[in-house]
């Protein structure tokens, strides 16, 4: 069973599928937040990330925004039907709107991720 998706304070989840590989989409409040997508740029599979550094890409009518890695490891898979189908993300952004596939260094890190309620807290004090 995959684990409960965590999350990074830059809005990017991750969640432990049950062969041990990382899922990365972005949360629904930045798929909200960023507004009118009209351009994604997907990481290459093969990119080795560290946590923290871009992923990608996503761009708005209103500005471009980092995708940012939640975890460190190595790029194995993108969801490529996304950059031609961005209102995939509004729809199911923990689900067929995921993002890519990696490959994590160290397991670990994706517990230091906030869980849902620690995320939602984060949202909720933010500027609307």
């Amino acid at each position: 069973m995959p684990s409960e998706p965590r999350f990074a304070k830059t809005h990017e989840w991750a969640r432990v599928e049950d062969d041990g590989l990382v899922t990365v989409g972005i949360s629904a409040y930045a798929v909200e937040a960023l507004t009118d997508l009209v351009f994604m740029q997907l990481p290459a599979v093969g990119k080795r990330v560290k946590a923290g550094e871009s992923l990608g890409e996503i761009e708005s009518v209103k500005a471009v925004s980092d995708i940012y890695a939640p975890v460190s490891g190595e790029v194995v898979a993108v969801n490529t039907a996304l950059p031609a189908a961005l209102e995939t993300l509004g729809a199911d952004p923990y689900g067929s709107g995921w993002i890519a596939r990696i490959k994590p260094d160290d397991a670990a890190q994706h517990q230091a991720l906030m869980d849902r309620a620690a995320y939602d807290a984060v949202v909720k004090s933010q500027p609307h």
